[in-house]
């Protein structure tokens, strides 16, 4: 016997036929002996309604109404997955976050799970009952309804698998794992039957939209083995129920995986917009002069690129933000320009930012001379170049993204069984 959390994203829960598809899934595993939770989100495309109502009844809407407004999509998924367990003979009842309690912060529409008592939980278990809880939600300190923004329930999914020491988090959605690029561009893109924690997390932060990045520092933090599933394999095919290998991706401790790749997989990002500053003062404190406001302005800033002027005196600052943050982050560059003093800013749209992961990145030396040689044999031309460890991040202009995704993934190996 097992302790497992299960959850499913809306796609998996879009119907009544879907959510009667999700009861067999969880009752699999019920017949096996295991603990169940079940976490759910919204049903597809209902969040995004809900967030259009919010927006048509007050454009400046209050934080605090809006999660009220936006959380009850879970809530309806909850209900009616407890029903149809019920309906197949599974001891299920639905909750709502606040009800565990999941408590978090007081950031309204985007706030964080500061703690969960899993013991509500684990009685639950001990009463041979399936929990199903409203994901993507729990209660702040103001005692009101706080939602954890886009992605959520995954976020919900791993905390509460880290507050019942779960064995295992299994994330059912719409692909049946994770895979070495996006299969929609490179037709050779691969399932990876395992990929560290570290890895993934630099695939959801660089583009690879399978997990809300938070729930993957979660998992890391408290080493929640978790897996992606498909919730639209049959629930009853073979293997399914294997325990220690089902069908799909586990995301683990580098130490589980016994042969590493050099290279697990690119990702990328599109609408990504340069920016540069020319001649800025090259003194302590600009680069905190530039980048404090924009980050108070909510701008996410990602590459960053300094060259100092021959004499010292100067740098050009030259930094990517979302294309749709653009003109925000002018009129702030603007603002400070006064103090700051640089002579012009220069902005270029329609970037994508390609990135190439890997933990055996950490052993292997000449890995970013290979994909800028295979880039330039493609007439490829990089506008700027950031590392870490295990990745190496790209900005290149947008046009060139698929046949950079696809020589990139060819050059190290990755269309190969």
């Amino acid at each position: 016997m097992a302790r497992i959390v299960m959850k499913f994203g809306g796609t998996s829960v879009a119907d009544i036929a879907r959510i009667r598809n999700v009861a067999r899934h969880v009752k699999r595993e019920v017949d096996a002996g295991h603990e169940v939770a079940v976490v759910v989100s919204a049903m597809a495309g209902k969040t995004n309604e809900l967030v259009a109502w919010t927006r048509d009844a007050s454009p400046m809407h209050d934080a605090r109404e809006y999660d009220a407004v936006v959380a009850s999509g879970e809530q309806v998924t909850a209900g009616l997955l407890a029903l149809a367990l019920q309906n197949i003979g599974v001891n299920a009842r639905s909750w709502q976050g606040w009800q565990i309690p999941i408590k978090t912060d007081n950031s309204h529409g985007a706030a964080r799970i500061l703690d969960i008592d899993g013991s509500f939980l684990v009685k639950r278990f001990q009463e041979g009952q399936v929990a199903v809880v409203a994901g993507f939600q729990g209660i702040g300190p103001d005692n009101r309804i706080a939602t954890l923004g886009r992605g959520g329930s995954d976020t919900s999914a791993v905390a509460i698998a880290a507050a019942v020491k779960a064995d295992r988090c299994d994330i059912y959605t719409d692909v049946d794992g994770v895979y070495t690029t996006d299969p929609r561009i490179e037709p050779k893109a691969r399932r990876l039957s395992r990929i560290s924690f570290e890895e993934m997390l630099e695939m959801a932060s660089l583009g690879a939209k399978v997990l809300q990045v938070r729930s993957v520092e979660l998992a890391m933090v408290h080493r929640v083995r978790t897996f992606v599933r498909s919730s639209f394999e049959d629930p009853d095919a073979p293997g399914m129920g294997d325990f220690l290998n089902p069908p799909g991706t586990l995301i683990c401790d580098e130490e589980e995986i016994v042969e590493q790749q050099v290279v697990t997989g690119i990702a990328y990002a599109k609408d990504e917009a340069q920016v540069s500053l020319r001649r800025v003062a090259d003194r302590p404190g600009v680069a905190g002069g530039i980048f404090g406001p924009l980050a108070e302005a909510n701008i996410n800033v990602d590459m960053i690129v300094q060259n100092i002027s021959e004499d010292g005196k100067f740098t050009d600052m030259t930094f990517t933000v979302p294309s749709g943050d653009v003109n925000k982050a002018l009129a702030v560059l603007e603002k400070i320009r006064p103090d700051i003093g640089y002579d012009a800013v220069q902005h270029d749209e329609g970037m994508s930012k390609v990135s190439v992961i890997g933990i055996g990145m950490r052993s292997h030396a000449g890995v970013a001379a290979t994909a800028f040689q295979a880039l330039a044999a493609k007439g490829i031309n990089i506008r700027a170049i950031t590392t870490s460890e295990i990745k190496i991040s790209i900005l290149i202009d947008g046009p060139y993204t698929e046949l950079a995704v696809r020589t990139l993934h060819s050059v190290y190996g990755l269309d190969k069984q």
